[in-house]
């Protein structure tokens, strides 16, 4: 399948900066069912420093918002594609060992309720990939879909405890309820090409777990299947914070307003 992509982030200072510095995860990986045909991105009030891959094998590029500059806009268009491989991975890649995705951070660690969720799934089922589906139904079972409750700061415990929350806590507390399970997990960010509609408020996350035998397979809690061919994989990481499309900081200026346009459509032939 190939998958045409445009998606632009817009964000206002309240004031004219002084200095900042903003790291971009924008560029979708080379992996087993996923080719990049065609990507680019381009940049109002910032200039690109230097690109580099990190410890997760993400594409990285480091930008510096100009002085003075009260509006940035970054945007990327291209084509990926894509194939179904029911969400095989495979085998580990990468600069970090596999027993790194083992443990917590702050964004995944467990509580009591996350505890009880997983000790449940551990009575019920001893295969590890029907343990592994059975927590994902389980977290769409105790936590609805819904916008508006939750942040980008919201840990999994807390979206557990408040039974509402989007694809980012859905993520993080199957990442932290599968490590409890001894099993390692990470974060995975990207596009999703929704079947009713091309235009999109924000992009999709979802997480992978590592299976012997199999190697990574991907878990979409929030849509309740493994990712597909509609799903174009662009950054992975221990949590949100290390696969975040855009994170930095910056001096001399309050972000006001954040906006978002996406679209997603299937394309009938390689351009």
């Amino acid at each position: 399948m190939h998958l045409a992509i445009e998606h632009t982030t817009r964000y206002r200072f309240a004031e004219p900066v002084a200095y900042a510095l903003q790291r971009l995860r924008l560029t979708p990986k080379e992996t087993h069912g996923q080719r990049i045909a065609h990507w680019k991105v381009h940049y109002q009030g910032v200039a690109e420093e230097l690109s580099y891959d990190d410890q997760n094998c993400n594409h990285v590029t480091l930008v510096s918002v100009e002085p003075g500059t009260t509006e940035v806009v970054i945007t990327c268009e291209g084509i990926v594609h894509t194939e179904d491989h029911a969400g095989i991975i495979g085998r580990h890649a990468g600069h970090l060992p596999l027993w790194s995705f083992c443990s917590q951070t702050p964004y995944t660690r467990p509580g009591v309720k996350m505890r009880s969720l997983v000790a449940t799934i551990r009575r019920e089922e001893s295969d590890i990939l029907a343990q592994l589906h059975a927590l994902s139904a389980g977290i769409l079972e105790h936590v609805v879909y819904e916008a508006g409750h939750t942040g980008v700061d919201t840990t999994a415990e807390q979206a557990l405890d408040a039974g509402k929350g989007v694809c980012q806590d859905h993520s993080h507390i199957f990442v932290g309820g599968a490590r409890l399970l001894g099993i390692p997990a990470r974060y995975v960010s990207g596009y999703l090409m929704m079947d009713d509609r091309v235009n999109q408020e924000a992009t999709h996350a979802w997480a992978e777990a590592h299976v012997e035998g199999l190697g990574w397979v991907g878990f979409d809690v929030s849509n309740g299947i493994s990712p597909d061919a509609r799903y174009i994989r662009v950054a992975t990481g221990r949590d949100y914070k290390e696969a975040a499309p855009i994170t930095g900081i910056s001096f001399g200026g309050v972000e006001e307003d954040l906006h978002v346009q996406l679209a997603v459509e299937r394309q009938t032939s390689e351009q």
